[in-house]
């Protein structure tokens, strides 16, 4: 029996012209998560890392709250997330307002969701991205990578849509609930599951242990 935690990545730069990037606070979201699993004993003996900047960035600072024993990530590309503004460009091709206002934050996820759904139903094609069977093809090799791997602890760093989708394999999802899922994750939660050579087992999703402390409420972040 092994032990799997997904990571999402830290809080990125939502917004700004260049999303893949943690800004301050998803560094120290990154380092935090890092420390507390050192400090509970919890050292991964594999880890693989989605190819993004963002992923790469967590990684970095999780790694160094871990310490020196940090294993070096397998770079796994299939983790990789779906680019959200290629999906909203297909479904919605006229300008936005501002996702930093709070109309323009609830149109960016409407759209978004009603995007993924079309994707996933195989109605939208999105420029420069897999299809929907590709994409969750690519979480699944990861996920039976790990399970090859029969025991151990593993380490996956990657975002919302390959951890949810992971979730949703595991569990035999709708793909709204899929989607659901996805729009729930925090940055740097961690979703377990255990795993033997035949299958995954899921034991938690999108906690953040590490940000129990009351003075950490304003470093729950979403995006």
């Amino acid at each position: 029996m092994g032990t799997l935690y997904l990571v999402r990545h830290g809080q990125a730069s939502f917004g700004a012209d260049d999303y893949d990037r943690l800004s301050p606070l998803g560094q120290r979201q990154s380092l935090r998560l890092g420390e507390h699993l050192r400090a509970h004993g919890w050292q991964p003996d594999a880890v693989l890392c989605g190819t993004l900047r963002r992923h790469t960035q967590t990684w970095s600072a999780l790694a160094e709250g871990l310490g020196a024993a940090a294993p070096e990530p397998l770079h796994w590309p299939g983790l990789n997330e779906y680019d959200s503004a290629a999906l909203i460009a297909a479904l919605h091709a006229a300008p936005l307002p501002s996702p930093h206002t709070p109309e323009g934050y609830r149109q960016h996820f409407r759209l978004l969701r009603d995007a993924l759904r079309q994707w996933m139903a195989g109605v939208l094609t999105p420029a420069g991205m897999p299809d929907y069977p590709s994409f969750v093809a690519g979480v699944v090799a990861a996920l039976d990578h790990v399970r090859q791997l029969g025991q151990g602890r593993v380490l996956i760093v990657s975002s919302g849509g390959p951890i949810a989708t992971a979730v949703g394999q595991v569990l035999g999802t709708t793909p709204e609930t899929t989607i659901e899922l996805n729009l729930r994750l925090r940055n740097t939660a961690v979703t377990e599951f255990d795993f033997n050579p035949k299958r995954h087992s899921l034991q938690s999703f999108n906690t953040l242990p590490h940000l129990a402390q009351p003075e950490q409420a304003d470093w729950i972040s979403y995006a």
